[in-house]
């Protein structure tokens, strides 16, 4: 309840988290059927990079701040720039940066819809603000994982739920994602969920992908960015998403995207990026990489 994305938003885990979000509601357009998206934690849904929260911490400088300005990027990451520069509507001081939301409200077609889940009054309020005009959008002042149980599934039986804890429990949040995962998954087992979480320790990390590994998905993909090492506490080291229902060949989608991020936004020599199939359905597993950037992608 007192967490605030406007402090984070268009740090380099919105990046990653928004890219795969992008990744995945184009393999939802594949098929011409309606889908719903559900966000379990969805913020206000726009943020100000100029407001004070953003410029207190100016994570937004070495996330989007960069990428903004970079050539040759590959096409999804070019997707996902066209949705930041669509929310700023032709201002190319690029005041603003989109949350889950409005890249979702965005890409959705007349017949989509979305659910979208805020506890927090004020961030919930700017949230239906910001969506009053748009029929498909409905907003839900509730918490997000009693919400979700309820929700699923949705009168379009297909979809993607996108769970974005602020993680103010720290290591405890992994086991509430468990044990509302597992609800979901038991009335919608064919739903996709995409879980974002912190990188800190490793070691609170591999508990949640192994139970993840036994939860019963067909096919389940980790993508993460570190920028340091993950061994101390008191940072954040690096964000990571794991897909639950991964469209087939996500891993294909992704790679050439995330590999470059770590080339990008992080350190020579302590920054990589990780794309492992914690389970596919013919029981191999894809190991991790570490980002190599071609060299005709640069900083302008």
């Amino acid at each position: 309840m007192n967490y605030r994305h406007a402090y984070h938003a268009g740090n380099f885990a919105d990046v990653l988290k928004h890219m795969v979000l992008v990744a995945l509601i184009e393999s939802l357009q594949k098929k011409a059927a309606p889908f719903c998206y559900i966000d379990t934690h969805a913020g206000r849904g726009r943020y100000d990079l100029r407001g004070s929260e953003a410029r207190k911490t100016a994570e937004a400088d070495a996330g989007f701040g960069v990428l903004r300005t970079a050539t040759g990027l590959p096409p999804l990451l070019w997707k996902w720039l066209e949705i930041v520069r669509a929310c700023n509507e032709g201002d190319e001081s690029m005041r603003h940066y989109p949350g889950s939301p409005w890249i979702a409200a965005h890409l959705m077609r007349p017949g989509d819809s979305a659910q979208l889940c805020e506890l927090h009054g004020e961030e919930a309020a700017a949230l239906r603000q910001l969506f009053h005009h748009d029929s498909r959008v409905h907003v839900h002042q509730r918490d997000g994982y009693e919400a979700m149980r309820a929700l699923v599934p949705p009168k379009e039986k297909r979809g993607l739920v996108l769970i974005d804890p602020p993680f103010e429990a720290q290591d405890a949040e992994f086991r509430l994602i468990e044990k509302s995962l597992k609800a979901a998954m038991e009335k919608w087992p064919g739903g996709i969920y995409a879980i974002w979480y912190p990188v800190k320790l490793r070691s609170h990390v591999q508990p949640f992908h192994r139970w993840l590994s036994k939860s019963g998905a067909k096919r389940v993909l980790a993508a993460e960015v570190l920028l340091r090492p993950d061994d101390s506490p008191l940072r954040l080291n690096g964000t990571g998403i794991a897909i639950v229902n991964a469209p087939w060949k996500f891993d294909e989608v992704l790679r050439d995207s995330l590999r470059l991020l770590p080339k990008l936004l992080g350190t020579p020599g302590e920054s990589e990026y990780r794309l492992t199939w914690l389970v596919e359905e013919g029981g191999d597993e894809t190991p991790a990489h570490v980002s190599q950037a071609p060299r005709s992608v640069r900083r302008r």
